[in-house]
């Protein structure tokens, strides 16, 4: 049997581990169990597929989504591995086939769905494995859906622990990009996994930058954002569907290649959607948070969010679809205070129990402190997710880093909004204060009369904005707290009292230029790392590697990666030994493109 370093090279085209890839391999090799945190792009798959080859028998990996299956089975079939899938996908036909391939030795891979394994015919079958000796892993992906406190909860996650009560020999891998200290206490718990090794690889990822921006003209702040990034893929979530429609319609309008994908479309046309974005150039895929778990297109360039996420966690995980190839990628965001109102509203006016809304609540203040930070936005998110960083950190690459905001103090004007929302009897959203403080005499300010108050017109120093930033930044300290009952109102907290009597200084940061985030000007030669002859050779593998992939029916991804497109570009081997010194290109691709490669080379 191969060792892991081996397969690595001969399957995968590396030549070394990356992180704490090989300490996991070694400790599922010979047997143990694993709870691993890795960031989505840091090679989570090879920690369970090098050890599935190794160790005798079936490597059995359960993944939530079909999309994803079909995607790395395709992955591993074009690396020359034995893989299959079992979901709702096939035929009865096809599924009788696959289980007989698996029970006679053919397949090394296995992806199944929870629900599908839970099933007393496939348990049965799993049963005749073990007791044949030819059960050789199990892989739980995207472990953080057994959490009942995330957005991506499935309740058969739970019944899981089956595996571990019914074969406790069969060594288990739990794997997610995305799990607080919570969420990983509660993989061990329902999963069983109380005495698994934990491996935790850093949750940085430096080649994305990071930007929060206020919402003031959504679609010119987005046509600004976007204007630089034509040709690019992208991912812009909403929050609802209705605006999934009208922002992917409106982006055609205007010149970009868009598609709506939403729980609401008929499953066909979301999968055709889904397969546009995978294999296709330049595509927009805009959707709700219903669209993304999973996705291993590796050259996605920037996830824009159109609205405020529910969590760190659902932040993370969902910017973390960009940038998985490691090139530079832009995670983007505007939000404002209605964004914060909106979110608290359903989780006040949902039917959870009153524990899961103070767990919503808290993750949901840490978010709104991420946005409102004049501080360095990784720091802070790495510090979540339990990375400390010194006080002073800097990543160089967020807006706050790249621009960094100005602090002022802003003592006075809290105290006239903070004494604004008290003289109006505490039961007005920020918007209508915002009228009083800038003596905005309009209808509903006279009818109330509140036109009279010593507070009206005092605050015209400052505009509209400005206002506005000022109110979110009352609520992410814990100064006001919006009332979801009272439809966005807002009330002032105990903690408010000593701002209000000056005993407090209020220092805030100033707001922002909220245009477009502006990519730094680089000429297309840059772009790409290459120039001249090297260039049109990139340019014309790529049409290969499209043509390759068509005739294939896989994205052009899973054929080669730019990554090593470009190195063959930039290095032009000429023998197939050169070739096959590039990482990425194992022994299959070697074998199947090598030839068609080279004569590439030797024709530019």
């Amino acid at each position: 049997m191969p060792s892991p370093h081996q397969i690595l090279q001969s399957v995968f085209g590396y030549s070394t581990f990356h992180g704490p890839q090989e300490a996991i391999v070694t400790h599922l090799v010979a047997g143990g169990d694993a709870i691993v945190l890795m960031p989505t792009g840091g090679g989570k798959s090879i920690c369970y597929q090098i050890p599935a080859l190794v160790r005798p028998g079936v490597g059995l990996v359960v993944s939530p989504l079909i999309a994803l299956m079909q995607d790395q089975v395709d992955a591993l079939k074009e690396l020359g591995v034995a893989a299959a899938f079992l979901n709702s996908s096939l035929t009865t036909d096809e599924a009788n086939q696959t289980e007989r391939a698996v029970l006679t030795g053919s397949i090394k891979l296995l992806y199944v769905a929870p629900e599908r394994l839970l099933t007393p015919r496939f348990l049965a079958l799993l049963d005749r494995l073990d007791a044949d000796g030819k059960l050789g892993l199990f892989a739980i992906d995207e472990a953080h859906c057994v959490s009942q406190w995330g957005h991506d909860f499935r309740a058969e996650y739970l019944q899981l622990s089956v595996l571990a009560e019914r074969f406790p020999q069969v060594p288990r891998v739990a794997l997610t990009a995305t799990a607080d200290t919570m969420t990983r206490q509660e993989i061990r718990d329902r999963l069983h996994l109380n005495g698994a090794s934990e491996f935790v690889a850093s949750f940085d990822r430096p080649n994305i930058r990071y930007t929060i921006a206020e919402r003031d003209d959504e679609h010119r702040q987005l046509r600004a954002f976007l204007s630089e990034r034509k040709g690019e893929a992208g991912i812009v979530y909403c929050l609802s569907r209705k605006k999934v429609d009208a922002t992917a319609a409106w982006l055609v309008k205007s010149g970009f290649q868009a598609l709506p994908y939403h729980a609401g479309m008929d499953s066909a046309d979301r999968r055709a959607n889904q397969l546009r974005f995978l294999r296709d150039e330049g595509v927009i895929i805009v959707a709700t948070i219903a669209f993304g778990m999973g996705i291993d297109k590796p050259d996605v360039r920037f996830v824009v969010h159109l609205d405020l996420p529910k969590s760190i966690e659902s932040y993370y995980q969902e910017t973390g679809r960009a940038g998985r190839d490691g090139e530079h990628s832009d995670a983007w965001m505007l939000y404002g205070l209605s964004d914060v109102v909106q979110q608290r509203r359903m989780i006040d006016t949902g039917e959870a129990e009153e524990q899961y809304k103070r767990v919503a609540r808290g993750k949901l203040d840490a978010l709104l402190g991420l946005c409102e930070t004049p501080t360095c936005r990784r720091g802070r998110l790495l510090n979540y997710f339990g990375e400390p960083q010194v006080a002073h950190y800097r990543c160089g690459n967020c807006d706050n880093c790249l621009s960094p905001p100005e602090t002022w103090d802003a003592s006075e004007p809290v105290r006239m909004a903070l004494s604004a929302i008290y003289r109006t009897g505490q039961r007005y959203g920020a918007a209508y204060i915002i009228d009083i403080l800038r003596g905005n005499a309009n209808a509903t300010v006279k009818v109330r009369g509140h036109e009279g108050l010593s507070v009206f017109g005092i605050g015209r120093a400052l505009t509209d904005l400005e206002w506005r930033s000022l109110f979110r930044q009352l609520v992410a300290l814990g100064w006001v707290e919006v009332d979801t009952e009272g439809y966005g109102t807002l009330r002032l907290t105990t903690a408010a009292r000593p701002v209000l009597r000056g005993e407090t200084p209020a220092l805030l940061r100033r707001t922002a230029d909220t245009s477009g985030a502006k990519r730094d000007k680089k000429p297309r030669v840059n772009v790409e790392g290459l120039a001249g002859s090297a260039l049109a050779l990139f340019e014309r593998l790529k049409a290969w590697r499209r043509d390759t992939a068509a005739a294939d029916n896989v994205p052009a991804y899973v054929i080669l990666h730019d990554r090593v497109l470009r190195e063959i570009a930039s290095g032009r081997p000429s023998s197939l030994a050169a070739l096959g010194r590039i990482s990425g290109i194992g022994e299959n691709k070697l074998r199947r493109f090598g030839e068609r490669l080279l004569a590439l080379v030797n024709d530019a």
